[in-house]
């Protein structure tokens, strides 16, 4: 059997990576050869984070052991097998590359290869250029928050202040303006 991941990025609009593995591979092997693919270095701290259909973040997998309580489950890429957490084509992981700025790559199990082998996992599509590894903090808050706040921001740039009710709101019956029904604590 093998698996077949599809990893696009959201910062790079034709990047795509397709890597195919054997599911008892580890996800440090698919880590591997995810870096590998990109050509980062290894020397980041990465993780994994299986996602629900949302991806929103259900289970982590780190590059290190992060806990030492033995009540908590935790899991590590070298120590977790593919198949222990991801059985079902379309299941979504999250692979962070660049943690101080929350950088990720966003990968689905595309499609489960029944009667096939591989020996080692490979990279068997590459396209577009893999986004910049580590961006300094102050490069992506000043990136990011370079929003626009024109009028078309608040969704009317027709909006003419001189038709805005100073008393109210248009509409409201005279009576239950002038009744006891204001708003107390």
């Amino acid at each position: 059997m093998i698996y077949r991941f599809t990893i696009i990025s959201d910062e790079v609009d034709d990047f795509i990576r397709e890597i195919q593995i054997d599911p008892e591979a580890t996800f440090f092997d698919l880590h591997d050869t995810i870096i590998k693919s990109v050509g980062y270095a290894a020397d980041q701290m990465t993780s994994f984070f299986i996602c629900d259909d949302d991806w929103e973040k259900e289970k982590e997998i780190t590059l290190e052991e992060m806990n030492d309580d033995p009540e908590i489950d935790s899991w590590v890429m070298k120590e977790t097998l593919l198949n222990e957490l991801i059985e079902d084509e379309k299941q979504k992981l999250l692979y962070v590359f660049d943690y101080m700025t929350e950088r990720c790559f966003f990968i689905e199990l595309s499609e489960i290869i029944t009667g096939k082998e591989i020996k080692s996992p490979k990279c068997t599509k590459q396209q577009g250029e893999a986004p910049k590894q580590i961006v300094d903090f102050e490069e992506s808050s000043s990136s990011n928050s370079s929003l626009d706040l024109d009028e078309t921001f608040y969704g009317d740039q027709d909006f003419d202040i001189t038709e805005f009710d100073p008393n109210g709101f248009d509409g409201l019956n005279e009576d239950s303006a002038d009744s006891n029904s204001s708003f107390q604590e």
